[in-house]
């Protein structure tokens, strides 16, 4: 993976900081013009991946950079799923059925029989298939090396002692997608001894690193032991601790961690994009 990943929160209004900044962030990339443009200004600073939710969105931006192939021939997209905003929105507005026939790939008899099968005998881990593809559909012909499982679910498996499922989710990326698999959790000690149970070597894992501690289960110093001593592939995000840590003081801190392999961050504008990508260089040369 790369060292730096771009986010895509800031496109959705979402910021952990300020309303008022997400009020102004919604206005400026209405259109997916813009988003395309900061996407743009990333790659001027050698940022070639794209992190980002299954958005409704995200099909559209996909289907600009499908059509300009020689301009982002080294760009990859990272999937995160599922976006829980979306399917909830169609139930309301299109119906459960009209919801299966939007996003439901393929045969839809197939799938269909094969997603009632699921629903029938309880079998959690095809229905979990279905929605994968699903999810996947708008990103064909894009190159998706790894793709994440979100926290909103992960942390639920885990809260549940659902490892079967995560491992699942593990094996079916890589056999269907030939993806390796990644995984965002608020607990990252957790679910690192849950991938080691179930033998998946190296896992990759996204989780909140930061000075502060925030949104770290068990702590800062569990993860810092965590990071020292286990063998996984970490992706640091929520660095500036939701606001709380100066930039500079934040990558800092990260930077000076073992085993960190790749930082997350989302910026709306061309200066905060370089000043990180500057400092991450900086810290990482010291």
């Amino acid at each position: 993976m790369e060292r730096i990943l771009f986010g895509d929160n800031q496109f959705f209004a979402v910021n952990h900081i300020s309303d008022e900044k997400s009020r102004a962030q919604s206005i400026k990339f209405k259109d997916d013009s813009a988003i395309i443009k900061t996407l743009d200004e990333a790659r001027s600073f050698g940022i070639n991946t794209f992190m980002c939710t299954t958005h409704d969105r995200i099909a559209n931006i996909c289907e600009i950079i499908r059509k300009d192939p020689k301009k982002y021939q080294d760009f990859k997209i990272y999937p995160c799923m599922p976006y829980a905003h979306k399917y909830a929105n169609a139930v309301t507005e299109l119906g459960i059925m009209g919801t299966v026939k939007q996003y439901v790939p393929g045969n839809i008899f197939g799938s269909l029989f094969k997603g009632g099968v699921a629903f029938l005998s309880k079998d959690f881990i095809s229905i979990m298939e279905l929605l994968i593809d699903a999810e996947m559909k708008m990103f064909k012909g894009i190159n998706t090396p790894v793709i994440f499982l979100q926290n909103v679910i992960t942390d639920l498996f885990l809260g549940l002692g659902a490892d079967e499922i995560l491992i699942s989710f593990h094996h079916y990326v890589k056999k269907k997608y030939n993806a390796d698999a990644g995984f965002i959790t608020m607990n990252m000690p957790k679910l690192l001894d849950v991938m080691e149970r179930g033998g998946v070597e190296n896992p990759i894992i996204c989780s909140s690193i930061n000075k502060v501690g925030f949104r770290m289960s068990g702590g800062k110093e569990i993860y810092e032991e965590t990071l020292k001593t286990k063998k996984f592939r970490a992706i640091a995000m929520q660095v500036l601790g939701g606001g709380a840590i100066a930039p500079k003081e934040a990558l800092e801190y990260v930077c000076s961690l073992p085993n960190i392999e790749s930082i997350l961050f989302g910026a709306s504008s061309k200066a905060n994009i370089q000043n990180t990508v500057e400092n991450i260089h900086y810290f990482d040369s010291k």
